[in-house]
């Protein structure tokens, strides 16, 4: 096969079952709908002005060797809670023999617990809802962000910090009483967790709900809405919204417009166009990268790893890019618990997530890369076509300068499909902000693959994300960011 060329179109996979193509049509009305049928007594905006004004989140840098209830192993140098729950900051051997930087250690976070990520659904009017949390989040610049449901890791939802219990809980841990609309188990990013993985859960509910304070109903397409908008949805909705099946073969017939791009992007999603590489083509081609085990860790103590520097202050990479480990006390009246400590991962530069995205035979495609980091459970997951922060190269060398960097650091504004800066997980990271943007082609340029690309549609991706670890989360990103281009957009 001529893999610089689109291939013919795969056999037809057998029709979706009646209940499968149902469900993806309701799921389509709610994200067409961008205003909720569920009577609410006051607006988005004064509803989450008022969460915000609740809220009183403070949060203080202290050093880290003044965490409350922290301390360092004395053996390894790693940052442990009392509890022996929670988290762990370790420090990590990295060797890629074939990548860029053949080698290198790293802190990472070690949270082998599984938490939870849950959307509960109902439908009103016809309209199927989420009910959405305005949570805060320590690491969040702006402090307040739309979250799903329940969003909690084990130790919270076990109450180890003997606070609160968590609301709506109970849903998720009897998910088998309601019906399930997406289950699945997904990584979190694999160059700052190791291994670390969320339960994906979205249920729909039947039950009369009391809907406590800062929560609230919102439609898909409402919350699709405020992806444009800077900062408000945070990295959890975003994930769980991007495995809901929003991709069949009715989406084609009931969103026939005269945008030549949406329209591709329709067909992307249906399915039922042709695509450049088959499932089992694309399939193959991970296992391809995932068979190799180009890259291997170990754990290394803490306190002695090489090209860092550690401090009772925070820890540091010695050229001061990347990232540095600090200590944050946080006070927050409206979480489970009033107060805490913790060790927390800061970012230095803001990163660039990008696409892009062209037209083969009427469907749109994304062009996607076979993506390596430490911390992934099987070693590559699919990645966006950029993932990086575009100041941390001035200390690399050349070949590991981003492939596709260039091209979309230049895209011409009519080509930017897609724009919003967008917050990564506030829990652990802290003010750790990526632009996040969808960019067609330009012209021949970028139209060719390489070994570590493949171009992918909609449909396909959607059919990955029922499965474990296949794409990454900032590439699950982006799927819900393209899923929020499906609605029509005036101008």
């Amino acid at each position: 096969m001529n893999r610089f060329a689109p291939s013919p179109p795969s056999p037809p996979s057998p029709p979706s079952p009646p209940d499968s193509r149902r469900l993806t049509d309701r799921l389509l009305r709610s994200a067409l709908t961008e205003e909720s049928r569920v009577h609410q007594p006051d607006s988005f905006t004064s509803w989450f002005a008022a969460a915000r004004e609740r809220s009183g989140l403070r949060v203080d840098r202290v050093e880290l060797d003044g965490l409350r209830d922290w301390g360092r192993d004395p053996r390894t140098g790693a940052l442990r809670h009392r509890s022996g729950g929670f988290f762990s900051v370790d420090g990590l051997d990295v060797r890629f023999p074939s990548g860029p930087v053949p080698h290198w250690q790293q802190p990472i976070i070690h949270q082998p617990e599984v938490g939870v990520l849950g959307l509960l659904a109902k439908e009103f009017g016809g309209v199927l809802h989420f009910l959405m949390q305005a949570k805060v989040e320590p690491g969040n610049r702006n402090h307040l962000q739309l979250s799903p449901t329940v969003q909690a890791t084990r130790s919270n939802y076990l109450r180890l910090h003997k606070g609160r219990a968590v609301p709506y809980l109970k849903y998720f841990q009897e998910r088998a009483r309601h019906k399930v609309i997406a289950d699945v188990l997904q990584s979190e990013q694999g160059a700052w967790f190791f291994r670390k993985r969320n339960r994906n859960t979205v249920l729909e509910v039947t039950d009369e709900i009391v809907v406590e304070e800062g929560f609230r109903w919102m439609t898909l397409g409402q919350i699709h809405r405020l992806l444009a908008v800077e900062d408000i949805v945070n990295m959890d909705t975003r994930t769980a919204l991007s495995c809901l099946p929003l991709a069949g073969g009715t989406l084609e017939s009931a969103l026939n417009t005269s945008d030549g791009f949406r329209d591709a992007l329709v067909r992307s999603c249906a399915g039922d166009s042709g695509t450049a590489h088959s499932m089992t083509e694309l399939l193959s081609w991970i296992t391809e990268h995932r068979a190799q085990g180009a890259l291997t860790t170990r754990p290394v103590p803490l306190g002695e790893m090489s090209g860092w520097d550690s401090s009772p202050e925070r820890i540091s990479h010695t050229s001061g890019r990347f990232f540095s480990v600090i200590g944050v006390e946080v006070s927050a009246g409206t979480r489970e618990v009033a107060g805490w400590s913790q060790p927390m991962i800061e970012p230095h530069g803001t990163g660039l997530i990008a696409v892009l995205v062209k037209e083969i035979d009427g469907a749109l495609h994304v062009l996607m890369r076979a993506g390596v980091e430490p911390g992934y459970v099987d070693g590559v997951e699919l990645s966006p076509t950029v993932q990086c922060v575009p100041e941390s190269y001035e200390v690399l060398p050349g070949p590991a300068r981003p492939r596709f960097l260039d091209h979309v650091l230049s895209a011409r504004p009519e080509r930017i499909r897609f724009t919003s800066l967008l917050s990564e997980e506030g829990g652990r990271f802290h003010h750790a902000l990526n632009r996040y943007l969808v960019v067609e082609a330009d012209g021949e340029a970028g139209l060719l693959e390489e070994p570590d690309y493949r171009w992918v549609t909609l449909h396909q991706l959607s059919t990955l994300l029922r499965h474990s670890h296949y794409l990454n989360v900032q590439a699950r990103s982006l799927v819900t960011c393209l899923h929020s281009l499906l609605a029509p957009r005036p101008g």
